[in-house]
Parts: structure tokens; C-alpha cells; sequence
């Protein structure tokens, strides 16, 4: 999953690294200093954070479907739950149904207990090779 992300400029960016057991992957977001959206609070830009998920999301449906060259979202949807502090963020997705055309991916971002995510993902990615 490391070559798909670094062939991602916005994940290379982000300085977005994987972790795998398994077939579950792990995404890890360093924090640093660019990442921040609120500097007064201060917190992570809402905009790292949903690329985090989408990423995540992605490279898990990759992990699944490895004759794909990249999933293509149809929709997003992320819901902000907390405030993102200035410290790593880590996510994990997972495909909730695959089918032959689409799938339907979870994703949640969390930084010291990932009982309380800061983020949630909820998308559907185009699966089938023979499309446009």
C-alpha cells in the first residue's frame, strides 16, 4: 500500500504513512505545524483530516480490489466529530459491501484513543474495470 500513497502527491504531502495486519490497514497522519486550520484553538484543517479518510478509504478498497489502478469515488461524506489537536491522527477503514460495480467504505480518524474518533467517512467507490 506505501507505493500506491506515494504515488499520491496530496498523501506525500501529508507525509501520510501505512501500517498492515492483515488485510486491515492502518493510516498514520504526523502532525505538523502546515496542518493546522485554527490557529488560535489550535486545530488540524478539516480539509487534512477528510483527505486522511478519503485516502485511507482508498487504499483499503485497493488492498481488496488489487487489479484496480485507483478507486474512483462516486460520493463522499464526512462528519466532523471533534476538534483535531496538534498531534498524530491515525484511520482505518473498512469496506462494509463490496459488489461487482461499487463499494461501500466506513472510514474513522482518531488520535490517542480510537474509542473517540475526531472524523468519520462514509463513501462509495467505483469498483468495475470496464467503465469510464
Amino acid at each position: 500500500m506505501r507505493d500506491l500513497l506515494d504515488r499520491l502527491p496530496y498523501a506525500r504531502f501529508l507525509g501520510l504513512t501505512t501500517r498492515t495486519e492483515g488485510e486491515v490497514l492502518t493510516v498514520t497522519m504526523p502532525f505538523h505545524a502546515r496542518l493546522i486550520g485554527n490557529p488560535i484553538l489550535p486545530a488540524l484543517h478539516g480539509g487534512s483530516t477528510a483527505a486522511l479518510l478519503e485516502l485511507t478509504a482508498v487504499a483499503q478498497v485497493a488492498l481488496l480490489y488489487p487489479r484496480l489502478h485507483l478507486p474512483r469515488p462516486i460520493n463522499v461524506t464526512v462528519a466532523y466529530l471533534r476538534s483535531g489537536r496538534p498531534v498524530d491522527v491515525h484511520a482505518r477503514a473498512r469496506i462494509s459491501k463490496a459488489g461487482r460495480r461499487v463499494a461501500h467504505v466506513l472510514a474513522e480518524a482518531w488520535q490517542d484513543d480510537e474509542a473517540q474518533p475526531i472524523a468519520s467517512l462514509t463513501a462509495h467507490f467505483l469498483v468495475a474495470e470496464n467503465t469510464l
